[in-house]
């Protein structure tokens, strides 16, 4: 019997939910806080669990990726009484099942998203995946690598064409030849074609070959990568650059798996499975006249977005080990250990490089460690131990100051000089400036009886100096959260709470102003 769990902090919802729930043959139970929700969560498995975003102790959504986690990685549907369009978008890519407005669905459409999302369990789980994947070079457990891996199981096991996303380094190519390992063609080639690498001159030549004579040096026939791919997979890695020439014809061999060579009369078939790769966005480039929309229609049957190194910090553990081994073995050097400060000094540095840049780095540090058998974090790149040292002072200066008196007063003054504090005059400290765009003139009160409460005033200057602070962010970063993200410390999902308390909107240039 299914099992479903409500954590909503409206009492009477969850009962009326709870009751639908039941009638459609499952086991629900409630909770109505974060910390209680999550509790029950861990302690037993569930199909699908009903998740608020506002919750008396947090917001729901900074539970959503842990809940993913668990062994039974439920189904989530994630309910709202206030809908808002970043928060769905945060939720949909945190793996999400379905976002509603409470406002805009009835019982009974609560009652029917819950039945499809257990249909769409049962199904799942009667799929005939593959049960081990090969995922040689890929390492990580962490959930968004938990995520990849389910794509590329069903990638794995149909013939449809495969995007892959992701910044630089992040191991798009590795992804790409395990699709082709795990399906019916792994017996076939896998060909590689870096866009990126060839002439514009040249890509015609060397997609679909020649025929001997068809141009000066041309002294024999010569397959072309289509043609070799055939019966295997096609691999486009940074597709983004194939010239605006090319893609019409490509598109063409996408849609009849046949091509002319250059001087040819006849055509070619090859019947070859396409998996493409890039770090741009093309949604974005197509938009602009830059990528056909027709051929990124093709290209992204199924789509594959591949996390970066820093959202993914939990793997950095085992990634170090598997590189440190590999590197060892590779230039013939007795193995290596390292300390628990050696990771965590890695965790602290933000890797634009990701996965490339880290092996780069461990490289490094173990030509730097020599002979010696562990490494250590004075083993790294100066720019690591810098990121690391800058972490470490700002968690200290987060901390709450100790009782002291503070620096100036007579009696600080008193204790540094062994004298007695009736004998010393107090130094008056200088006045801190504030940056210009965080200023704000002190309030004026003619009396007494205007001046607010001690609470009452430091939540409202507390409030304006929030909004302050993320109307500045979001300027300075241009809009962009991931990177507003990165620099005020905060999740998505706490910086979206914040920007929705205050009515700030990361897409209207006129709220960044």
């Amino acid at each position: 019997m299914a099992q479903v769990l409500i954590i909503d902090d409206d009492e009477l919802f969850c009962e009326l939910l709870a009751i639908k729930a039941k009638e459609l043959g499952t086991v629900a139970v409630e909770a109505h806080t974060l910390d209680q929700g999550w509790k029950m969560a861990s302690a037993k498995p569930f199909d699908v669990v009903f998740l608020d975003v506002r919750l008396p102790d947090g917001n729901g959504l900074d539970l959503l990726p842990k809940l993913k986690q668990t062994s039974a990685a439920p189904e989530v549907i994630i309910i709202t009484g206030a809908g808002d369009a970043d928060g769905a978008e945060l939720a949909i890519k945190s793996g999400a099942w379905d976002y509603v407005e409470k406002g805009s669905f009835s019982l009974k459409d609560m009652s029917l998203i819950l039945s499809r999302a257990l249909q769409y369990r049962k199904e799942k789980s009667s799929s005939k995946l593959p049960l081990a994947l090969k995922r040689e070079g890929i390492v990580g457990k962490s959930q968004p690598m938990q995520a990849c891996y389910d794509l590329l199981a069903q990638a794995s096991a149909s013939e449809a064409n495969v995007l892959i996303t992701g910044e630089t380094g992040t191991g798009k190519e590795l992804f790409a030849r395990s699709v082709h390992q795990n399906s019916k063609r792994a017996s076939g080639r896998f060909v590689v074609v870096d866009c990126a690498a060839i002439p514009d001159s040249l890509v015609e030549n060397l997609l679909f070959g020649h025929q001997r004579g068809t141009f000066t040096g041309a002294d024999r026939s010569r397959k072309g990568l289509i043609e070799q791919a055939h019966s295997g997979s096609l691999f486009l890695d940074e597709v983004g650059e194939l010239p605006m020439s090319m893609q019409k014809a490509f598109l063409r061999v996408l849609q009849e798996k046949r091509f002319r060579p250059l001087g040819s009369t006849s055509e070619i078939e090859s019947d070859f499975r396409l998996v493409a790769a890039t770090n741009r966005d093309l949604e974005e480039m197509a938009q602009q006249g830059n990528f056909r929309k027709d051929l990124l229609f093709r290209l992204r049957s199924l789509t594959m977005e591949l996390p970066s190194l820093r959202e993914r910090l939990d793997d950095m553990r085992d990634l170090v080990v598997h590189h440190v081994d590999r590197i060892c073995s590779r230039f013939d050097i007795r193995n290596k250990g390292f300390d628990t400060e050696f990771v965590e000094s890695l965790k602290h540095y933000s890797w634009p490089g990701n996965v490339r840049e880290l092996v780069n780095t461990l490289e490094q540090a173990i030509a730097t460690a020599q002979e010696s058998p562990t490494l250590f974090p004075h083993h790294l790149p100066e720019r690591i131990r810098i990121s690391s040292a800058r972490a470490s002072l700002e968690k200290d200066s987060a901390k709450p100051p100790l009782e002291t008196e503070p620096p100036g007063t007579a009696s600080a003054l008193a204790a540094d000089s062994g004298q007695d504090a009736a004998a010393v005059q107090p130094v008056e400290p200088e006045p801190e400036t504030a940056p210009e765009d965080f200023r704000k003139p002190e309030p004026e009160w003619e009396d007494l009886n205007q001046l607010p409460p001690w609470k009452e005033y430091l939540k409202a200057e507390a409030s304006e100096a929030e909004k302050r602070y993320l109307l500045r962010l979001l300027k300075e970063c241009g809009g962009d959260v991931a990177e507003a993200c990165k620099i005020a410390g905060l999740s998505r999902s706490t910086l979206y709470h914040h920007l929705k308390k205050y009515h700030i909107s990361t897409r209207n240039p006129d709220r960044l102003a």
